[in-house]
């Protein structure tokens, strides 16, 4: 018996009332796009024309440059120095569309960067620092213990076995719990969560993981005043925000050392690794339809940048690429 297997037996031991040894879940062999596409439409429900994932957010539009020491490590255009044009979304995580705003749950930010050249680089971060597994498979075992039955209620019992037997999923939560619901949008540090490969002229390649933090610092809710707030105040907030003035993200990577995992985006690297400022994002309106017709996959990158092999990562682009066709058909 494994030790994953023990731990689901504990639970099961411990909580007789709550989860029953024929309903432990388990983890698939095997996932594909599709798979998670179900799950996503089973846990959140259909909605027609809707992301499958981070249903809920709005757009906002503005512009990046790229620092001086970037191109130490990197040629791609994005970080030429030349002001960039970016098209984003700030978005709530799940497949709900009228999820609360003050869930505890991660906030997702996708960016779109139209580069000189006429290609495009995209950047896709979570407001946590890590994955909530560390592949393809256990998110979607975790997904589908989370997902209702078919009476339409969901066993939290089942979702706490799940994360006893498969450790990689309880970080992310952890994270959740011991952190304050943000206040804003802009309030938010966002992570790439996995490792890319930034190349220089010379040709020499560092592995590392990018992030965006807000220059004003991360800023929490008080948890008194959520009844006040009601449900939908974040896309409101930053409307009023920016038009009071932009908002500034600082882009930095994360530089890889020896013996740090490079393809599991559920862990975290130490917190003294080399970090680098490669440039600023600056946020000045938001609201409208720009970033409708983008699909913020992240392996959509220029040259001077390339993916891991990172399962996750590799599989999110046939996932979005499906939740994609299916939003501009209607679906």
């Amino acid at each position: 018996m494994t030790i994953k297997s023990l731990a689901v037996l504990f639970v099961a031991a411990t909580m007789p009332h709550l989860v029953a040894a024929e309903q432990l879940p388990t983890q698939p062999q095997h996932a594909n796009a599709q798979d998670l596409i179900e799950v996503f439409e089973k846990s959140g429900g259909k909605h027609p024309g809707i992301r499958k994932g981070h249903a809920k957010g709005v757009c906002a539009v503005g512009e990046f440059v790229g620092s001086e020491q970037a191109a130490l490590y990197t040629n791609s255009l994005l970080f030429s120095g030349a002001t960039i044009p970016a098209v984003m979304r700030f978005s709530m995580a799940g497949q709900n569309p009228i999820v609360p705003d003050s869930s505890r749950s991660p906030r997702g930010l996708g960016v779109k960067f139209s580069l000189p050249n006429g290609g495009v680089h995209h950047i896709a971060m979570l407001s946590t620092p890590m994955f909530g597994a560390n592949s393809p498979e256990s998110f979607l075992g975790l997904m589908r213990a989370g997902a209702p039955d078919e009476q339409g209620k969901r066993d939290p019992a089942r979702v706490a076995a799940y994360r006893a037997a498969y450790p990689d999923t309880q970080p992310q939560a952890d994270w959740l719990m011991n952190n304050p619901i943000p206040r804003s949008y802009k309030d938010v540090h966002y992570y790439g969560v996995h490792t890319f490969f930034f190349k220089n002229e010379a040709g020499v390649e560092v592995p590392a993981r990018y992030s965006l933090e807000a220059r004003d610092g991360y800023h929490g809710l008080d948890e008194t005043d959520l009844d006040a707030l009601g449900n939908d105040f974040l896309a409101a907030r930053l409307q009023d925000e920016l038009a009071t003035a932009p908002a500034y993200f600082d882009y930095y990577i994360t530089l890889a050392e020896e013996g740090d995992n490079l393809l599991d985006p559920s862990q975290t690297w130490p917190e003294e690794r080399e970090r680098v400022l490669l440039g600023t994002l600056k946020v000045t309106t938001s609201g409208g339809e720009a970033c409708t017709p983008i699909n913020f996959d992240p392996n959509i990158i220029s040259a001077g940048v390339r993916s891991s092999d990172d399962a996750v990562l590799k599989i999110r682009s046939p996932a979005y690429a499906i939740s994609f066709a299916r939003r501009l058909t209607g679906k």
